[in-house]
């Protein structure tokens, strides 16, 4: 596994273990919404560091195991692509980029849940696979069908375009997936070296 790859699965594993074993350590950490302050009366608030601190707490194993299966599936794929800089980089731009996203939904919403997993960053990098290896075969998980990464990006993009409109699994960020979507896009498109169409 490369190595930045195998450093946020580390990072992410050292923190989940620890949310275990210190209740409600994942409060300030965890992203909340610019106006959670005003509504609980001063006892949680936004703050900066939360941007990127929320992408390294998860709330539960199968949330965690997820996401570290999906990291170390695209992750380590697109680091040897990218090289341990560009690759970080653009992780924590798909990262900041989803929780911007989350942020603007919650304002326009009035939801006042806090959000935390490295789902926003995880999407980035299927973007990425999607664009670099387009025609790579993904398997879904259920139902078990095997099909191309650009299709499955844009199966999974609509998916969660559909369920964020019509309020689907409220309890999911979908917009913070579509957020570290556009993220990752936008740095494809305008950084150096990147590939500007799927081939």
């Amino acid at each position: 596994m490369p190595p930045v790859t195998l450093f946020l699965i580390a990072a992410n594993v050292v923190v989940f273990l620890l949310q275990l074993s210190v209740p409600g350590i994942e409060v300030p950490f965890a992203l909340w919404p610019l106006a959670a302050s005003r509504a609980s009366g001063g006892h949680v608030s936004f703050q900066l560091w939360q941007l990127v601190t929320y992408a390294f707490l998860h709330g539960g194993l199968w949330h965690i195991g997820l996401n570290m299966f999906a990291l170390y599936m695209f992750g380590s794929s697109m680091e040897r692509v990218f090289g341990p800089k560009r690759y970080l980089t653009y992780y924590f731009v798909c990262v900041l980029s989803a929780a911007i996203a989350q942020l603007i939904t919650s304002a326009l919403t009035g939801a006042l849940y806090p959000t935390l997993g490295a789902s926003g960053g995880v999407f980035g990098l299927l973007l990425a696979y999607a664009i670099y290896f387009p025609h790579n075969r993904i398997m879904l998980i259920f139902p078990p069908i095997p099909m191309p990464a650009r299709v499955f990006v844009i199966v999974y993009a609509a998916l969660e375009l559909f369920m964020g409109v019509t309020g689907t699994q409220e309890s999911v960020a979908h917009f913070a997936h579509l957020g570290g979507l556009v993220g990752g896009y936008l740095m494809l498109k305008f950084g150096r070296g990147a590939p500007t169409r799927w081939r």
